[in-house]
């Protein structure tokens, strides 16, 4: 997320935990563990489940001893909540989470149009769920709490990094004193001032917008409906923009711009929020919950990756929060980095494929620098020239399909498309269906017992490794041993009774896909053999 100061929080109530000494503090050498993960965010905490269930022993540092302060992200994309089903945790973000699919853009009081971000049925998450993020915080504290494998260290701080050829060595401030413990890698999720960036000595490239937005969360009873309303010219902000979303426990985040000189200290003061508010509104009957004020930044390390640390989330990238594309690529960042180190630290992959998570996800961090940059240009311009391009755009939004394609308030995060050597070329014609480096298609399904299930149940059901989803063409599938298989169609598959599934992935008899354990298509086949399943899991392995 783009940097903002730390705000001020009024009612909301935060979660607050102790700290407790740990055995690797009595220890006169350092403790050695596999995987140190630093940040207690939703990216660390996240990484450190999804490494937990695959059987690693993880500890997780966090300098603070709290959660809670100011709802900060709030956007939680279809592509996270799928992968917070995998740690167990999906059901209680959507149960919590306000559910939306439709936004809407106005220009001044009119609408100009609208959009749904999931407009056909059949696919178990929504586009998307707001939900603060001390919540999503508190719920896989919870999860962490309930695995044995991870560690979790409030008030420990990182004050010193050594690398060595094999493994990195720590030195961990608490409150009884310091203390040292070693790793064979560290997670770098520190966020965006991350103190481990500097003590690699590496550095943030990008831009810094001068244009400043403020944040307010505001709990009111109110009749509109569970959209993103987002505003050129409102009438009651004149010449910016505004932004309007539902939270739980009715709980409002309204953004607005500012101009690029007002004073910070001055214009957080809830004196002064309140009457922007009420005009916005047309009342004054609400509470403050959090205040901040925030520029966009648009920026990201050189290299993810320095010798045996490796950074995710906000400490490797940030972008404007339009678009909720901070937290969602950060937790697409956990999702791509934990199966890879999964498999370099059993042996069976070497650690040359952990390069390919900087390549995928530096990529992906540049498209969503791209579409941030873009957003913001347009939000707010920065030359007379591209004021009258926006001023035309509007003009044009209200006519034309082609104008309203070119407003952009923020598009909204999509699954990362990876175009690096994991993937294996097509070796047919395919005319639809996801393609090798794009995320899987979610599709509705019925069991043999008429139990109804999605095809994301199926594939977490597999346990978190390569799996074979193939359409039944009466053979049977001479996948690999350690290849799991959804078979969908014949009489001992999943039934696609609506055909999603199969019009989605371009099925016809023999169709066969080769999915990465996060989810990602590795290759396609028409009719695949074992000898190909095999090569294409080598090469989506690092192996070949």
């Amino acid at each position: 997320m783009a940097q903002a100061d730390p705000g001020q929080s009024t009612t909301q109530a935060k979660v607050q935990f102790g700290y407790r000494r740990n055995g690797d503090q009595d220890r006169a050498t350092p403790a050695e563990h596999p995987v140190v993960v630093v940040g207690a965010g939703p990216v660390g905490l996240s990484f450190a489940i999804d490494l937990a269930q695959r059987g690693h022993a993880v500890v997780v540092l966090d300098d603070a001893d709290r959660i809670g302060e100011g709802s900060r992200a709030i956007c939680f994309s279809k592509r996270s909540l799928e992968y917070w089903d995998r740690l167990g945790v999906g059901d209680r973000m959507v149960d919590k989470g306000v559910v939306w699919n439709v936004g809407r853009i106005f220009h001044g009081p009119s609408e100009l149009y609208q959009f749904n971000l999931l407009p056909e049925p059949g696919h178990k998450r929504p586009a998307f769920i707001n939900l603060q993020q001390f919540y999503a915080e508190a719920y896989l504290v919870d999860r962490v709490n309930a695995l044995p494998g991870i560690s979790l260290r409030w008030r420990n701080k990182v004050a010193a990094l050594e690398q060595r050829n094999d493994h990195v060595v720590l030195t961990i401030e608490t409150p009884d004193g310091p203390y040292r413990l070693s790793a064979q890698y560290v997670i770098a999720c520190d966020g965006a001032r991350s103190s481990l960036r500097q003590m690699v000595g590496a550095g943030f490239s990008g831009k810094v917008f001068e244009d400043q937005f403020l944040i307010a969360d505001v709990r009111m009873t109110a009749e509109f409906p569970t959209e993103r309303w987002f505003w050129f010219d409102p009438p009651f902000h004149a010449g910016r923009s505004a932004l309007l979303h539902r939270q739980p426990d009715n709980v409002w985040r309204i953004d607005l711009q500012l101009s690029r000189y007002a004073d910070p200290t001055v214009e957080k003061q809830p004196e002064n929020v309140r009457p922007r508010i009420a005009r916005m509104l047309g009342h004054d009957q609400f509470e403050f919950e959090w205040i901040s004020l925030y520029k966009f930044q648009c920026r990201r390390m050189e290299r993810f990756i320095h010798g045996r640390v490796i950074f995710a989330g906000d400490s490797a990238h940030q972008v404007s929060p339009f678009g909720a594309r901070g937290a969602n690529s950060g937790l697409e960042d956990a999702e791509n980095l934990a199966w890879k180190l999964d498999r370099v630290l059993h042996g069976s992959s070497p650690a040359t494929l952990l390069e390919t998570y900087h390549l995928e996800r530096s990529a992906a961090a540049d498209e969503n620098i791209r579409e941030s940059t873009r957003a913001t240009d347009f939000m707010a311009p920065n030359s007379h020239q591209e004021a009258r391009l926006r001023k035309v755009v509007l003009a044009l939004a209200r006519e034309t399909e082609f104008g309203k394609r070119m407003v952009n308030g923020g598009r909204l995060s999509v699954p990362s498309v990876y175009e690096t050597p994991l993937s294996t070329e097509d070796d047919e014609a395919w005319h639809s269906g996801p393609r090798p480096g794009t995320s899987m298609p979610d599709a509705p399904l019925e069991a043999a017992d008429g139990r109804q299930l999605h095809l994301t149940d199926a594939f977490n059901a597999q346990g978190r490794r390569f799996t074979l989803l193939s359409f039944a063409n009466g053979e049977a599938i001479d996948a690999p041993d350690d290849v799991g298989v959804v078979r969908i169609g014949g009489p001992d598959g999943l039934a696609d009774g609506e055909g999603f599934a199969g019009k989605r992935y371009g099925a016809e008899p023999g169709t066969s896909y080769l999915l990465r354990p996060d989810g990602y298509v590795a290759a396609r086949f028409r009719h695949p053999s074992r000898a190909a399943i095999a090569a294409a899991v080598a090469r989506a392995s690092g192996l070949n």
